[in-house]
């Protein structure tokens, strides 16, 4: 079963009305001005106005009056509120690269903000946004175009919370999208072994399936790598290690496919590993 990540985004949007909060009425006034062109008003009614598009889902709008706030007033607390609230908008409009690179020079020239957890965390989460491309990758037959950068950065992130600031508000969060990632990961180690396996690349496909049994133990797709292995084993003639594999196999997921034989040369094996593919997981094939 696919892991559910409990949304994030209400935490998020309260995080930007406490620090506005508790910054003090006098700092954050509320504005009546209106007005596309900001240039020369004060920096809280540029703020407000930002603000407010953020909590109204206007993100590219906030985005652009956040960019003139700090353009206009580059120090003090309302530049260093905006450039917070610059990449959440930035992240929440799918500008990923421009929320992370928001995010990196907040970090560098605030590295004492109490929001500096915070900041990590939406760091990881605009770095997992972009693993839908890595997920992609995964079904694309050119070995050379797969890249991981982009959700391990992500994974690096949220260990960042989790081993400097575990008892922060996002740390829990943090280690539910280590497992979610985790798995992805293992998930593109047993595509590729699969890929390889079709190819009758037995020894391709055990090295990958060791990996992935070494590298990321009891993720959800441990049994179909040992699976993979008492297949490669068997092709290639290696009985008493397939014999092995097959025993672990049958001792830890007795209604494994593999047993029964076909498996993964029908399709229910591609559509497992399809996080696109209707239904998930548990609509063809393992369950």
């Amino acid at each position: 079963m696919t892991l559910r990540l409990r949304s994030t985004t209400p935490a998020i949007v309260l995080l930007l009305t406490l620090t506005v909060a508790m910054s003090g009425c006098s700092m954050f006034g509320k504005s009546k001005k209106k007005g596309k062109d900001v240039e020369g008003q004060p920096v809280a009614t540029i703020y407000d106005k930002a603000h407010q598009q953020v909590m109204s889902g206007s993100y590219g709008n906030a985005e652009e009056d956040f960019k003139r706030l700090i353009a206009q007033y580059p120090y003090g607390p309302y530049a260093e509120q905006a450039l917070m609230e610059m990449a959440y908008a930035q992240y929440k409009s799918n500008n990923n690269d421009d929320a992370i690179s928001s995010i990196d020079r907040f970090l560098r020239t605030y590295p004492t903000n109490r929001n500096v957890p915070y900041m990590y965390y939406l760091r990881g989460l605009a770095n997992q946004s972009r693993n839908a491309v890595f997920l992609q990758h995964v079904f694309d037959l050119d070995m050379s175009q797969r890249d991981l950068a982009a959700p391990m950065q992500a994974y690096n992130d949220f260990g960042l919370i989790v081993e400097r600031f575990p008892n922060s508000r996002y740390a829990g969060d943090a280690r539910q999208h280590m497992i979610y990632l985790r798995d992805q990961f293992a998930r593109f180690e047993l595509g590729t072994a699969v890929y390889y396996l079709r190819r009758d690349a037995w020894v391709g496909a055990a090295d990958r399936a060791k990996y992935l049994l070494e590298t990321y133990p009891q993720s959800k797709y441990q049994n179909d790598a040992v699976a993979i292995l008492a297949e490669a084993y068997t092709r290639l003639g290696n009985k008493p290690l397939a014999d092995d594999a097959k025993r672990v196999l049958a001792q830890n997921d007795p209604q494994h496919p593999w047993l029964k034989g076909g498996w993964p040369k029908d399709s229910s094996i591609f559509h497992r590993l399809n996080p696109f593919a209707r239904g998930g997981d548990e609509a063809i094939g393992r369950h």
